[in-house]
């Protein structure tokens, strides 16, 4: 059996309780799927050969929790290794963290903002090379969400740019992040995305939040993607590439049906972003090159 490791279109969040519907169906509700590694790794038996199953038909990535890549602790380098062998024996070319740590001597149980300073930058930096090195392969780091700038000497964008710079690494970037923190700090959604390094995308997360409050949404994942998050993630395909795209959905889990017409919005939304740049190329380019076309991006 070839194994599918390509990922392109919409993928999904795959949850534990999914695994039977998923492996039932005969067509996959997703292009792709994605799983944080750490829920996975400590099962054997049934459960790891459904799993294999799976990663033997189908696409992954993996979108860690745990790694806590801006803690002031050592890297877990064991944690680490497991993780690799984890990659090889599933065949997970793309492995994603956050921006964030979550563990001081202790873990902390929540993702909290590292402090946006230039000194940070260069430790966190620092760190995702030591991690690739071991891995020896890419992490694609996360714009997160956060309630709270601790210490903030730079803007939030300065601090991932710097990070992206610095470790030379990928962005998986969150368009619900941004809308979130946009709303709660105050800024220009529609700007931060713009400034972002295109170049640098690997691929995108969307999700729904919870709102607290006129000026408090929370980044639950639990909930239906509103109209805002949808229209900043056209205009991220629009600006930076359509690239593949992961429906988180954690909380509140609908069935899989009503997951599928996420995708599918995903999916129309994807076309129109490639139809909107052919047509900007046809219009641009020499006629003798008119009949070329834009791919979508597949890693």
């Amino acid at each position: 059996m070839t194994v599918k490791t390509t990922l392109t279109g919409a993928g999904l969040g795959l949850r534990r309780e999914m695994l039977s519907e998923v492996l039932a169906a005969d067509t996959p509700a997703a292009d792709f799927f994605e799983v944080a590694p750490e829920n996975w790794l400590p099962y054997g038996g049934k459960l790891a050969s459904q799993f294999k199953a799976l990663t033997e038909r189908h696409a992954f990535a993996c979108h860690g929790l745990s790694l806590s890549i801006g803690s002031p602790d050592p890297l877990d380098i064991d944690f680490i290794k497991q993780l690799k062998v984890f990659f090889r024996e599933h065949n997970i070319k793309l492995y994603s963290e956050h921006l964030s740590y979550c563990s001081a001597k202790g873990h902390l149980y929540d993702l909290m903002p590292i402090p946006f300073t230039e000194e940070a930058a260069r430790y966190v930096a620092g760190r995702v090379r030591t991690v690739q090195d071991i891995l020896e392969q890419p992490l694609i780091l996360e714009n997160v969400s956060y309630y709270a700038a601790p210490g903030q000497q730079m803007s939030e964008l300065d601090f991932i740019h710097e990070v992206l710079e610095q470790a030379n690494c990928q962005l998986l970037l969150d368009v619900n992040n941004i809308y979130v923190n946009s709303v709660n700090h105050g800024y220009d959604a529609a700007a931060f995305l713009r400034a972002l390094p295109s170049e640098r995308v690997a691929y995108y997360h969307v999700a729904g939040h919870y709102q607290e409050a006129p000026d408090l949404l929370v980044d639950t994942h639990g909930a239906d993607i509103p109209d805002p998050v949808w229209q900043l993630l056209q205009q991220a395909y629009l600006q930076h590439g359509v690239k593949p795209t992961l429906y988180e959905r954690d909380f509140n889990i609908p069935a899989l049906s009503s997951l599928q017409q996420e995708l599918d919005t995903i999916r129309t939304l994807q076309q129109q972003a490639l139809s909107a740049s052919r047509q900007n190329s046809s219009m641009q380019q020499p006629h003798a090159q008119k009949n070329s076309s834009p791919k979508t991006a597949v890693l």
